[in-house]
């Protein structure tokens, strides 16, 4: 499969060379980068070795079409369906890594990234339906067979899978959950922003978005799927002063108050006993996001309060990895008839 990277030099791209330039059943053949444009990779990463040394180019539908089968589009919100529909007709498979096609209804798109709604005049109903959702674990058969791939953002990748195998069996409320995560700058992206400068983030702790940040109707979207019945929750996200890495606590309430904590982390080992990448810890063992630093592994642990029948559940990932582009790259496998975690059996130097 020759893989266009479009988007390069953002820190999606980066990790998509980063975990694509040893695979040998890829071959990166387009590096696409406006701002970069003109200059070899080793321009601007000569820490990253790429054998080839591509030149970045402006990107281009015919340009990206001529040298690739598939896209990863590594875009800022808004900029990836500019160039979906060309490339799809061009006859190439599309994995975004934006929201653009996190939503089924381009409308309720439209409402939620108003800002980007206001610049990018899209009326790609169609593809907004067609679009997959890239949560490998979870739509390992669709993912297969799609042509277009929306990944999933990383907070809602970080609370949606604890929270499938207990929505998907009915085991816990619909009403009352509660979702807080913290997680580190590049979560911000690589441009340039004043509150995630170190002067201002660093030796502190900060909310952000409360009830209305993106990620929570994205959260409810699937998860009002997998339920059947709409669900509204809360959900807090944090800026931590580290680089790299999420840590996701989720509180509700069981239907069943008898259940254990043990009876909990079975059913959530059981569901993914088959995805060697999410590790169900023993009960109480917490994750740290360092067990997961540089790696597209998920760690969860639960623990229920039986005097009042409440759960919590934490997960813990590397927000660039299975929360972006490691999870781009699971969704590129089941595309190309490969395993899951084909090139991503990552080593996470602790500590």
């Amino acid at each position: 499969m020759n893989v266009a990277i479009v988007g390069a030099t953002g820190y999606g791209g980066i990790q998509a060379v980063n975990l694509l330039r040893d695979n040998k059943n890829y071959k990166i053949t387009y590096l696409g980068g406006n701002k970069s444009s003109g200059s070899k990779w080793s321009d601007n990463f000569p820490f990253i070795n790429l054998e080839s040394d591509n030149l970045i180019e402006k990107i281009s539908i015919d340009s990206i079409a001529e040298k690739a089968n598939i896209a990863l589009l590594c875009l800022p919100n808004g900029i990836s369906s500019t160039l979906t529909r060309g490339l799809l007709e061009k006859g190439l498979k599309v994995i975004d890594l934006s929201a653009d096609y996190r939503y089924k209804s381009l409308d309720e798109w439209k409402k939620v990234y108003s800002n980007e709604a206001a610049i990018y005049n899209r009326d790609d109903y169609d593809l907004c339906k067609e679009a997959v959702y890239g949560l490998p674990e979870i739509n390992k058969n669709d993912i297969s067979n799609a042509r277009l791939v929306a990944c999933p953002g990383c907070y809602p990748t970080s609370a949606l899978i604890p929270l499938f195998p207990l929505l998907s069996q009915g085991i816990i409320d619909n009403e009352g959950i509660i979702i807080d995560s913290k997680s580190g700058t590049s979560g911000g992206g690589r441009e340039a922003n004043q509150k995630l400068l170190f002067s201002e983030c660093g030796d502190g702790l900060s909310a952000y978005g409360l009830i209305n940040h993106r990620h929570s109707s994205e959260i409810e979207q699937i998860a009002s799927l997998i339920t059947g019945s709409d669900i509204e929750l809360l959900f807090t996200p944090h800026l931590m002063p580290m680089t790299r890495g999420m840590l996701s606590t989720i509180y509700g309430r069981l239907r069943d108050p008898g259940l254990t904590s043990s009876d909990c982390r079975i059913l959530l080992d059981n569901f993914y006993r088959n995805n060697s990448n999410i590790k169900v810890l023993p009960v109480d063992v917490y994750p740290s996001t360092k067990w997961v630093r540089n790696t597209n592994e998920i760690h969860l642990s639960v623990k229920v309060d039986n005097r009042n029948g409440r759960f919590i559940i934490l997960s813990a990932i590397d927000n660039l990895i299975k929360g972006q582009t490691g999870q781009a790259v699971q969704n590129l496998n089941l595309i190309s008839g490969l395993p899951l975690n084909n090139g991503l059996e990552m080593v996470n130097h602790y500590p």
